[in-house]
């Protein structure tokens, strides 16, 4: 698996895992964020940035973003996007 590969699987791990709580749970707690360490599954260090933003405006849908990148080289790392509705419509 290459580089950037391995930085994908993370983020779509990590953001599977953001994406496991409703609208209702984390509207209470939007807007939100969090950085923290781990591994990729190739087994590099990484830094996770889990963030939960409105989109477009207070109380509508959620936009839920996972950043993964090797400490200090953040620019060479993956950011994926995923939306929570407040209808519950796949986003």
């Amino acid at each position: 698996m290459g580089f950037q590969d391995d930085l994908t699987a993370a983020a779509t791990e990590e953001l599977d895992r953001a994406m496991s709580l409703g609208w209702a749970q984390l509207s209470k707690h939007t807007p939100w964020g969090d950085t923290f360490e781990g591994f990729t599954p190739e087994g590099r260090e990484v830094c996770f940035e889990r963030a939960y933003m409105w989109e477009g405006g207070s109380g509508g849908d959620i936009r839920v973003e996972v950043s993964v990148y090797e400490p200090r080289a953040f620019e060479d790392g993956v950011r994926l996007t995923r939306m929570i509705t407040k209808d519950g419509s796949d986003g």
